[in-house]
């Protein structure tokens, strides 16, 4: 243990020296700036690709009133249900022109 720790004693600075070349080498050959280029250039095309999507309200709306339609259909069918799935589908049409 004695002569171990003689060889660390003496040779200590040289081992740290070699290893911060190492690390140092290491990090200089990652490529880190073509990887984030890359990265950066698949995220703008998504997001180009996500801004042919336009929601506008009107199509909400109509969603909602189709949503609102399936609902009435599912439950028991009154005289008024009936009257608003007709004004439903008047608005749908509306909205779609």
């Amino acid at each position: 243990m004695k002569k171990l720790n003689e060889i660390i004693d003496k040779y200590y600075r040289k081992v740290i020296l070699v290893m911060l070349m190492l690390i140092f080498f290491n990090t200089c050959g990652d490529g880190g700036a073509s990887k984030n280029r890359k990265r950066i250039e698949k995220l703008s095309n998504q997001v180009d690709s996500l801004s042919s999507i336009i929601v506008t309200s009107e199509d909400l709306r109509i969603e909602g009133l189709k949503n609102e339609l399936r609902m009435i259909q599912a439950t028991d069918r009154n005289l008024l249900d009936v009257q608003r799935q007709t004004q439903i589908g008047k608005e749908i049409d509306s909205l779609s022109k």
